[in-house]
């Protein structure tokens, strides 16, 4: 019980109240998921609450100058910070540091007035307010603070009285939004601000500490309500922090204003985090980079939640990753989840195939002054959609690419590991040793498999034996991109230039990529492609084959006919490869992959 006043603190007070705050958003969060309404109905303010909270958590750097700890905790909310009452909050807390004078400690009306001076931050943070959100309330609770400070000079009965008025606008938010209103419960985010509050009266009314060690290990929930379809305007939920010098909103604000709905921005000149809902991110994202770095972004497909939450198919989710080259109508068919590579041009990065699409991509691989680089997507991707996915299915397969290739595979493996000891599901990793069209046909074999009610075991046992019997040939149209991916020496590169090389390459049994060939002309090299997929074949069965181009539709186009003419079927699917491939085969590539029966 608190035993005294507490007239002033310092910056490591000021995060361990913090602490607490976070702590009751991550108890409450799967109940703030619940009531989630506005302003889309997608069961997600919690867990974007949450996950914003965990990032002041694990980044924020405490020191006893408060102003400084401030500024830390308000970056690192806005770096982690997700959805739109995420964004809102990582704005109000970065108005609070830039109003917080330059001070080791501060008493409880500077405290107050800062707070009361980042009210006007969370309002401009949206492009259309509206009235009855967690905004409303932060304003209804920083407006009481003027008859409170008349009275109280501590810190605990200052958040004592502020948290009734709080509580009272809280309630209030049902009869201003006919959603709400409708729906019979108050707004999602609002409460996770209240909760916020009631955290940090918590800890000024005990003196307790809390270990934050522990804090960063509690687990992000997510919920299993239903998107109403009639909610769905635009299709992604979209997000980028983004970087620059002299960072306008009010330009922001006109760049998003032609691409969709519920427009949130929160940030400084130097950096930004922008959510808007829209159909085209990819679009949007080279818009954005025109003006500014992308640092992060997160591309979530909300018409795929929802069915996966209120109708999924089959017991059994699929999991693989963006190098597949599957179509978009495969993915939606099965409903396959893919967790994107990343493409880094300098410090902008995009989401392989989400954020940019391969045409966008085969034009800045010639323009760009910079070469792009890959990389694998992290555990934490993977542990999210295992972690989310493991609430709606019975077990998870996940199958990646070569793991003689990237890390991919070991991510997937260690976060599936996680997850499973975590919820007790089953989740098995697969090494495909394959890539492109050929780990797509293994891929769309397993949904297939999936569709026709074999059981996880059975298929799990197959998945092997269909990656040996899948052949994989890739052709280039010169060497340069190897070289400049590093793929190939530049010494022995520019001889075969010299000698009008187009490498082919094969994926081998162990998942290695390996010299297969070198002819000097294109046509000698579809020639080489077709016919050893013939001598391949030989008469046996083919349970399918697949094509994927880097911009060489005629080659395709040639390859197809002749291969239907000795398996007498159309390929299973002929797509563009995705960038993550691409940036080391470039424009003009070719990945053949047939599998037998």
């Amino acid at each position: 019980m608190k035993t005294h006043n507490i007239n002033e603190i310092n910056g490591q007070q000021l995060f361990d109240g913090f602490l607490f705050g976070a702590k009751k958003i991550f108890d409450n969060q799967n109940y703030i998921n619940k009531i989630n309404v506005f302003p889309v109905a997608d069961a997600d303010t919690g867990t974007n609450l949450a996950s914003t909270f965990r990032a002041i958590v694990e980044t924020a750097e405490v020191v006893i100058h408060l102003k400084t700890t401030a500024d830390s905790i308000a970056d690192a909310a806005l770096t982690g910070a997700r959805g739109n009452s995420g964004i809102i909050f990582a704005q109000f807390l970065y108005g609070f540091s830039n109003e917080l004078p330059d001070q080791e400690s501060i008493s409880v009306k500077e405290y107050a007035y800062s707070m009361q001076k980042a009210v006007r931050y969370a309002y401009e943070a949206v492009a259309h307010p509206v009235e009855g959100t967690i905004i409303t309330v932060i304003r209804e609770w920083a407006d009481s603070f003027h008859d409170i400070l008349e009275k109280e000079d501590d810190f605990y009965h200052f958040f004592q009285q502020s948290l009734k008025r709080a509580k009272v606008s809280l309630k209030q938010t049902t009869k201003k939004m006919e959603k709400l209103s409708k729906a019979k419960v108050v707004d999602a985010g609002a409460l996770g601000f209240v909760n916020f509050i009631e955290g940090i009266t918590e800890y000024f009314k005990t003196g307790e500490i809390l270990d934050a060690n522990e804090l960063k290990a509690a687990v992000i929930e997510f919920n299993d309500e239903h998107i109403d379809h009639d909610d769905i305007t635009f299709r992604y939920c979209t997000e980028a922090l983004i970087k620059g010098e002299n960072l306008s909103k009010e330009k922001l604000t006109s760049i998003l204003a032609g691409f969709g709905n519920s427009t949130v921005i929160a940030g400084s000149k130097r950096k930004m985090r922008i959510h808007i809902h829209t159909d085209t991110p990819w679009l949007l994202f080279e818009k954005l980079s025109k003006t500014s770095t992308l640092l992060a972004q997160k591309v979530d497909d909300m018409v795929l939640q929802n069915e996966i939450a209120s109708q999924p198919k089959n017991k059994i989710a699929l999991v693989t990753d963006s190098s597949c080259d599957l179509p978009k109508a495969i993915l939606e068919k099965y409903q396959i989840q893919v967790i994107p590579l990343n493409i880094h041009f300098g410090e902008t990065f995009y989401l392989d195939g989400i954020s940019i699409h391969p045409d966008q991509f085969y034009k800045k691989l010639d323009t760009s002054r910079i070469y792009p680089t890959t990389s694998q997507p992290s555990f934490k991707d993977f542990y999210n959609r295992y972690n989310y996915l493991s609430s709606h299915y019975d077990s998870i397969i996940g199958i990646q690419l070569s793991a003689k290739l990237s890390g991919t595979w070991q991510n997937s493996l260690n976060a599936a590991n996680k997850v499973a000891e975590q919820t007790g599901k089953t989740i098995e990793v697969i090494n495909s040793k394959k890539l492109s069209s050929a780990l797509g046909l293994i891929v769309l074999r397993a949904a297939r498999a999936i569709e026709q009610g074999k059981t996880h075991d059975e298929i799990v046992a197959l998945l092997p034996s269909w990656s040996l019997k899948t052949k994989q040939l890739a052709s280039t149209e010169t060497m340069k991109y190897l070289i400049k991916s590093g793929r190939v020496n530049a010494s022995r590169g520019i001889i075969g230039r010299l000698l009008r090389i187009k490498p082919m390459l094969e994926v081998n049994a162990s998942g290695l990529v390996i010299p297969f060939a070198k002819p000097i002309s294109s046509k000698k090299s579809r020639n080489l492609l077709f016919s050893e997929m013939a001598s391949f074949v030989n008469g046996k069965k083919v349970w399918g084959y697949a094509l994927a181009h880097a911009e060489n539709p005629e080659t395709v186009e040639w390859l197809t006919r002749r291969l239907e003419t000795i398996i007498g079927k159309p390929p299973e699917f002929v797509y563009s490869i995705t960038p993550a491939l691409a940036t080391h085969t470039g424009i003009g590539a070719i990945s053949l992959a047939l599998m037998l029966e």
